[in-house]
Parts: C-alpha cells; structure tokens; sequence
C-alpha cells in the first residue's frame, strides 16, 4: 500500500507484476520469492530464493552430463529449446536474438500447459 509514494513507482509500474488468471506456470509472475517479497516475508522470500537457484543449477549440471554422455557415446543429443522461441539471426542486426515461433497463446486459449517444465 502505497508504495507509488515511496519508491515512486508509476500505476503502470505497479501492475507490472500483478498475476494474472490462465498464464503458463513457467510465467515469472508467478515466482514464489517474488510473491512472498511483495508481501513482505523476507526471510522466506531469501530462502525461497535460494532453493530455485539451486533447483536451476542442479538442472543446467543434470543437461550437462546429458549432454557430455551423448559425446562420450556418440548418441544424438538434442540441446534445450525453448518452448515459444528460436534462435535466429536478426535480418537487420545480423545478431542472433530470440523469436516468437508459436504456441504459447494456442496453449493459454486451451489451457494446456502440459509442455512447461516444473521451474518453480
């Protein structure tokens, strides 16, 4: 309450992270840190926090070795992929930038978020 008056948020900045009904799991809105901050339970918030770090790390070092067992074996090994972008070079830029490909609406309008891995 009342933090536009002291952080000097604008209303718009203050919704910004407001959640919303039927958006994918993976939405960062939806961050259990983050919500249990906003609320003021810091404590939590720290420790909360560091749990999804470790979930993240523990995830990257389990495709790491997915990844290195596939060369040690020479198996075919298909890299993480976004669920709702790709990597392309940007025609203009000539860099490679992150491009909507599809789905993610078609999904939130069925209400099937059976692809989203479990981040949180």
């Amino acid at each position: 309450k009342y933090a536009e008056n002291m952080y000097y948020f604008s209303e718009l900045a203050l919704t910004l992270n407001a959640p919303e009904n039927g958006t994918a799991p993976t939405d960062s809105r939806w961050r259990p840190d983050q919500r249990l901050m906003e609320n003021g339970r810091w404590d939590e918030a720290n420790a909360e926090k560091q749990r999804l770090e470790e979930k993240q790390r523990l995830s990257r070092k389990r495709r790491e070795a997915e990844a290195a067992r596939a060369t040690e074996d020479g198996t075919p090994y298909d890299p993480y992929k976004p669920l709702w972008f790709e990597r392309r070079k940007d025609p203009v830029t000539q860099e490679l930038a992150h491009v909507y490909k599809g789905g993610y609406w078609e999904s939130k309008e069925k209400q099937d978020w059976s692809l989203c891995p479990d981040i949180f």
